[in-house]
């Protein structure tokens, strides 16, 4: 059997394409958007009618992108603009839409998910396309702190979105691909095509199988190494979507810095190196794998349940991998790695 495997950042889609039968029609094109390339693969529809779909989809995401992108000029940043000077402003519907569910994760997630943290990921870097440092010093971190920026404090009456904050910097990076990808899919079966993945730099969300209803096998990314650490089969619809150490970061005088911040310290989030979440909803999925990075040891479960989110994978900083029951029925893991241990949610 020919294995064709397409890299990503958080999860790899395995696709099994000597042994497909004749009849039926595998078509992958990529876009890219977002800082990151969108992968998107279909069965069982002709080209033309695929490259159609896709069209439709490319359209969507370049207008989110200019919309939603949280440095470059575009709606959100007006809108940042607008908060930072102390004015109310009249913004596009769809921002009110993110601005409400990112405040609904942050209520969920205890504070450990915050969309209104953008100031301190310019302060760190990551703002830009490529991340150098050095990073804040200690003082500017302990200023960002007692500013306590949270999307809490945003006021929206219909499209007029205010502050009282200035230093509430809205970025959606956290959930915005999440829910771009739900879109897509959701245009995608507009167009009539119902088995499909759509992958974003390593989040999917899938629908259908890839044909004679073979379910389509997903690779979760090694934190530490290429190659995945594990596999897992799945088919109908599933969002998989997974938060890692090792997406940006850089590398200053010896000590690296990843770009998953904790809001409560202003620093990169410790003791995890990955994340993967299983659920149908991608935004929640997107969110709540980030939430849970943040989450310590001690708390990430109680996290998981507040979100409402059952299937979890997440890498310990000591390569111990914890996993909820149901999902470690599913997946199978390289037999090089020896520390798994399954965990309930249930309290």
């Amino acid at each position: 059997m020919n294995i064709r495997t397409v890299f990503s950042l958080g999860v790899t889609l395995l696709l099994a394409t000597a042994c497909q039968p004749q009849t039926e029609t595998i078509y992958r094109q990529q876009l890219f958007a977002f800082g990151t390339l969108i992968d998107i693969t279909t069965q069982g529809v002709d080209a033309e009618q695929a490259r159609s779909a896709v069209q439709a989809v490319d359209a969507l995401y370049q207008q989110q992108h200019r919309d939603w992108h949280a440095w470059q000029r575009g709606a959100l940043d007006d809108l940042n603009k607008a908060i930072a000077a102390g004015k109310p402003w009249q913004t596009d519907r769809s921002i009110v839409k993110l601005i409400r569910m990112g405040q609904r994760f942050e209520r969920l997630s205890g504070g450990r998910f915050n969309p209104a943290i953008g100031e301190l990921l310019a302060l760190w870097g990551f703002q830009q396309d490529e991340p150098e440092g050095p990073p804040p010093s200690p003082e500017q971190i302990k200023a960002w702190l007692s500013h306590k920026p949270s999307s809490l404090q945003l006021d929206i009456e219909g499209n007029l979105v205010s502050s009282r904050n200035p230093h509430v910097r809205l970025d959606f990076g956290g959930f915005a691909k999440g829910y771009s990808v739900g879109k897509a899919v959701d245009l995608l079966e507009a167009h009539g095509i119902h088995n499909l993945i759509v992958n974003a730099g390593g989040d999917l969300c899938l629908r259908g199988n890839r044909g004679d209803n073979t379910p389509w096998r997903i690779g979760i990314r090694h934190p530490r190494r290429e190659g995945v650490l594990a596999t897992l089969e799945l088919q109908g619809a599933a969002c998989v979507f997974t938060s890692g150490d090792y997406e940006r970061y850089f590398v200053y005088q010896g000590r690296r810095y990843h770009h998953i911040l904790d809001p409560r310290t202003g620093y990169p989030a410790t003791g995890a190196r990955s994340v993967t979440v299983i659920a149908d909803d991608p935004a929640l999925a997107d969110a709540a794998a980030t939430a849970l990075l943040v989450a310590d040891a001690e708390h990430w479960q109680s996290v998981a349940v507040s979100m409402g989110v059952k299937d979890v994978l997440r890498i310990d900083d000591q390569n111990i991998v914890w996993v909820t029951p149901r999902l470690a029925k599913q997946v199978v893991f390289d037999p090089a790695w020896q520390s798994v241990k399954v965990v309930s949610l249930e309290h």
